[in-house]
C-alpha cells in the first residue's frame, strides 16, 4: 500500500498542475482578447499609428509590462490588431456571403456584407482604409500585413466573379481584376462621402452605382434583382 500511494499522490500533483497551467493558459487567452479589444477600438479611433503598448496600458488599466508581455513590441502589437480586424471582417462579411449560391447572389452578398461593414464604421472608420492612408508609403512589416490582408480579400471577390463567369451570370469577357477594381472603388467613395462628407444619401448613391456595375457586365442585361436565377445551361459549379 506504501508503494502506491506515493505513485498515486505525485499522479494527482501532476494532474492539478497541469489543470493549473490549463486555467493559466486560458485566463492569459483572455487577457489578451482584452486587450485586443480595447486596442482595435483604439486604432478605430486613432490609427494604427496611434497604437502602443504605453497608451493601451492606460485604456485597460493594466502595467506596461503586462501588456509587453503578451506582444512583446509595438509593432507585433499593431500587426495582432490587423490579423484581429482582418478575422472579424471575414467572419462578418465573407461568411454570410459564402452561405448564397454560386454566382451573382453571392456577390451580391459580398458587396452587401461590405457595405454594411462600413456602415457601422461610420463613426469609427475602417482600418482598412485609414490603415492604407498611414502606411501607403511606409514600408514595413506593418504595412505588409495589411497589404497582405486586403490582397487576401480582394481576392475574394476576385474569386466571387469568376464564379459568377462561369455560372453564365456575367460576360465570358468580363475581366475580373477590373470588375473587382470598380467594386473597391464604390466602397471607397462609400466611405469619403458617408464618414468625411456625412452624405445621407451615400449608402443608397452606393447601391445605385453597384447595380450599374452589374448592369454593365452582366450577360443577361435584363438582370437586376438580387433573386437572380441560374440561366439554363449554365455551368454546374
Amino acid at each position: 500500500m506504501s508503494d502506491v500511494e506515493p505513485h498515486h499522490d505525485a499522479k494527482h500533483a501532476a494532474e492539478s498542475a497541469g489543470r493549473e497551467r490549463g486555467r493559466g493558459a486560458h485566463k492569459g487567452q483572455q487577457t489578451r482578447a482584452a486587450i485586443l479589444e480595447a486596442a482595435l477600438s483604439l486604432a478605430s479611433q486613432m490609427g494604427i499609428e496611434g497604437l502602443s503598448i504605453g497608451a493601451l496600458a492606460e485604456v485597460t488599466g493594466m502595467s506596461k509590462s503586462g501588456v509587453f508581455a503578451h506582444f512583446g513590441s509595438r509593432e507585433e502589437l499593431q500587426i495582432s490588431v490587423i490579423r484581429e480586424y482582418h478575422e472579424r471582417f471575414e467572419e462578418e462579411v465573407f461568411m454570410p456571403a459564402i452561405q448564397q449560391p454560386r454566382g451573382l447572389p453571392r456577390l451580391r452578398a459580398l458587396f452587401e456584407g461590405w457595405v454594411a461593414k462600413v456602415a457601422t464604421e461610420i463613426d469609427s472608420g475602417c482600418i482598412y482604409i485609414s490603415g492604407a492612408v498611414e502606411f501607403d508609403d511606409r514600408p514595413g512589416p506593418v504595412r505588409d500585413a495589411l497589404a497582405g490582408m486586403v490582397v487576401t480579400w480582394h481576392g475574394s471577390l476576385v474569386r466571387a466573379i469568376r464564379m459568377a463567369i462561369e455560372m453564365g451570370h456575367l460576360r465570358p469577357d468580363t475581366d475580373p481584376m477590373q470588375m473587382q477594381f470598380e467594386i473597391h472603388g464604390l466602397i471607397l467613395a462609400l466611405h469619403h462621402d458617408a464618414r468625411f462628407l456625412r452624405s445621407p444619401e451615400a449608402l443608397d448613391r452606393a447601391h445605385k452605382a453597384f447595380e450599374r456595375v452589374i448592369q454593365f457586365y452582366a450577360a443577361d442585361s435584363s438582370v437586376s434583382s438580387p433573386g437572380l436565377a441560374v440561366p439554363v445551361g449554365a455551368a454546374s459549379v
